[in-house]
């Protein structure tokens, strides 16, 4: 049986999604642009400071359903210019420890709002 998580850790769906779906053991989230929880709105600042808005946005959803970082065994990473790509491993890095989980980064032509960088997990309960 699926259950929706929704916190205001993290910005609301901007459109017909929810933040993450739990099934079994498992939790599958939606993509995160660096959107301003409280205010909905894109945050100002260079692919560092969006990752790190990122990663705060996926911390929130993830602690909603109980987990933290270390229940992730996947994540995608969405960049609009891989040339970034040092930076954001910079602060990914600050966010998730050995043993990492598995990782997927593909550059895109655009994102939602005019975002660099999106990052979307599966995380699992032990």
């Amino acid at each position: 049986m699926k259950k929706v998580i929704a916190t205001s850790e993290a910005p609301k769906a901007v459109g017909p999604y929810s933040q993450a779906v739990a099934v079994g053991n498992f939790l599958f989230c939606a993509g995160q642009i660096p959107l301003d929880p409280a205010t909905g709105e894109l945050i100002e600042g260079d692919v560092t400071a969006q990752a790190e808005r990122v990663l705060q946005n996926v911390q929130g959803v993830l602690a909603a359903n109980g987990m933290t970082f270390a229940n992730v065994v996947k994540s995608t990473v969405f960049m609009v210019d891989l040339a970034n790509f040092g930076a954001m491993n910079a602060v990914y890095a600050k966010y998730f420890s050995e043993p990492f989980p598995a990782r997927s980064t593909i550059q895109v032509a655009a994102l939602p709002k005019g975002a660099q960088v999106e990052i979307e997990v599966i995380a699992v309960a032990e």
